[in-house]
């Protein structure tokens, strides 16, 4: 059984997905730490009510030093709002995964987050987004894609009504990615990654 690490900076409803995956056997992975770089985040909440270790941390530093200590095969990104180093990367290659609410490579990289993803597809008229999991390499959102889900984008559509649709599809992916990485279901070559179900 691997041990994951997951970052969060809000909510926590994606942590909430993996957690109830975790705890009905669907994931074969054991969540160890919760960190959270703002010390409201729900997701820390989230975190202590299924006690699990919910950590506020702003230190990169530190933020390794504890995955470490808990002995973490897989970090995931569950919205967190922060831009990882190089030098975290390099500590976890290939082992940190992220989701994000478009179809990688667009409405991607920096300053596309929350809201403003979904503002931006409108604003294009796009007619299809969704979500994507890759892993995290040294520049935004531009790691090897695992997984992706789409929905319609509807004439009707604000950036909220999208954000709910896509939110949706991440609940299913993320929890999905996570599982397969437990298995030893996920390998990378170069930019490649091959999924065996």
């Amino acid at each position: 059984m691997l041990n994951i690490g997951v970052l969060v900076s809000g909510g926590g409803s994606n942590l909430q997905a993996i957690i109830d995956d975790c705890e009905n056997g669907e994931i074969k992975g054991n969540i160890k730490v919760v960190i959270s770089n703002k010390e409201d985040a729900f997701g820390l909440e989230r975190a202590r009510k299924h006690n699990i270790r919910a950590v506020f941390e702003k230190n990169e530093d530190k933020v390794i030093k504890i995955l470490k200590e808990e002995n973490v095969d897989l970090v995931v990104l569950a919205g967190y709002l922060k831009i990882i180093s190089p030098k975290f990367v390099s500590e976890f290659e290939n082992k940190m995964m992220n989701i994000h609410p478009s179809l990688i490579p667009s409405f991607c990289g920096d300053g596309f987050y929350g809201e403003k993803v979904h503002q931006a597809v409108i604003g294009y008229g796009a007619k299809v987004s969704g979500a994507t999991v890759h892993f995290v390499n040294e520049e935004a959102d531009a790691g090897p894609i695992i997984m992706q889900d789409t929905v319609k984008v509807m004439d009707n559509d604000d950036a909220k009504t999208l954000a709910k649709r896509v939110l949706e599809v991440e609940h299913t992916i993320l929890p999905r990615c996570v599982k397969l990485f437990c298995e030893g279901k996920i390998s990378v070559e170069g930019r490649k990654v091959k999924v065996s179900e």
